[in-house]
């Protein structure tokens, strides 16, 4: 959510396919464990790339800065944190919802503008229970501030664990949260020493989305959409997909009432380079930036904004930390442990690079 429109913040609409294959490093950043929640995610190498010149677009939020180039290889959630996700997380830690991870416009019937992702809630304080209907469930979350991503994926790196909001479950692990919900406070944390789950900095939500996996042509390392193409995509959703589409304000989103966003991989050959999906439109999703030393990062665009908030040049949105918005939402990464890092980088970019026609 742009942010300008922070007064705006429950009615902003008014409003992975060809995995990069790491061979005998692949292992290193997968998960130890079987765990409740799959989050699938894929690979993304060409460590040491260099980023590019991201600029301020057409609100003016944010200033321009280099954005793209990452070190290490890291993998970035193939979709968008789902709605069964989250509802998972929800059972999991919010029967007493300490730091309001449950927001009410999450239920589709809460609110007249009915564009929450249909989570609801039942219950009492201590016995909360949360529930989401299958044709909703594989659709991205939303009204998410960046606190409430950010427990998640603390909730990720401490193992999906079950108890009261604390420590060991969402207000430590990847991020030193300990009670933080006000603007000043959220706009603090910063992602700890050995996070293995986590939001995207800037950088890799970037290059996740943009960067061409090392075609090597001078001065084109970078898609200017995050599906893989230098051409405005379109919104439409067939089957089969044709390629280059996006859920976006194209004359309307891509989907209408009551569902607004598509479900995960709904543009099945409209994948970033190295396999994501919905890194442009859908929801707004949160990153780690900081902008203008009061707003946290959002990328992508959302089914309620135009083509040009797709574009890799675009920069200027920022979000409040504790808005909540019915086109906000987030997708996580997994990094691995530094001494991976190193073993990684050690074995060199050449066994990770691809092309793409």
């Amino acid at each position: 959510m742009p942010a300008g429109h922070a007064a705006a913040r429950r009615d902003s609409v008014n409003l992975f396919r060809r995995p990069l294959l790491i061979g005998m490093f692949a292992g290193l950043l997968a998960p130890t464990a079987s765990t409740a929640v799959n989050v699938e995610t894929v690979p993304v190498g060409n460590p040491g790339n260099l980023g590019e010149l991201s600029g301020q677009g057409a609100g003016g939020y944010g200033s321009d800065r280099i954005c793209g180039g990452v070190d290490y290889v890291y993998s970035i959630g193939k979709h968008e944190v789902t709605a069964g996700q989250y509802c998972e997380f929800l059972n999991a830690v919010a029967a007493i919802d300490t730091h309001g991870l449950y927001h009410a416009y999450m239920d589709y019937d809460a609110h007249s503008n009915g564009r929450g992702c249909n989570i609801k809630r039942t219950g009492s304080s201590g016995n909360y229970t949360y529930s989401v209907a299958a044709d909703w469930s594989n659709r991205p979350v939303n009204y998410v501030d960046w606190g409430d991503a950010a427990r998640f994926a603390n909730w990720l790196h401490n193992g999906q664990p079950t108890g009261v909001q604390g420590l060991g479950t969402t207000e430590d692990g990847a991020y030193f949260l300990n009670g933080a919900t006000s603007d000043a406070e959220l706009m603090a944390v910063m992602r700890e020493p050995g996070a293995v789950w986590a939001l995207p900095s800037e950088d890799e939500w970037y290059k996740a989305a943009y960067y061409r996996s090392g075609s090597g042509v001078p001065g084109s390392d970078y898609w200017d959409y995050p599906t893989s193409s230098d051409s405005v995509p379109g919104n439409l959703a067939t089957n089969p997909d044709p390629g280059n589409n996006a859920n976006f304000d194209q004359d309307g989103p891509a989907i209408g009432a009551p569902y607004w966003r598509t479900e995960a991989g709904e543009f099945e050959n409209s994948d970033s380079p190295y396999g994501t999906f919905d890194q442009g439109g859908n929801v707004w999703e949160w990153n780690e930036a900081i902008l203008d030393g009061s707003y946290r990062g959002l990328r992508g665009g959302s089914f309620a904004y135009d083509g040009d908030s797709l574009r890799a040049s675009d920069r200027y949105l920022g979000g409040s930390p504790w808005i909540d918005s019915n086109d906000v939402g987030f997708r996580v990464v997994q990094v691995p442990e530094p001494l991976t890092i190193m073993l990684l980088a050690l074995a060199g970019g050449g066994m990770l690079r691809r092309s793409r026609s």
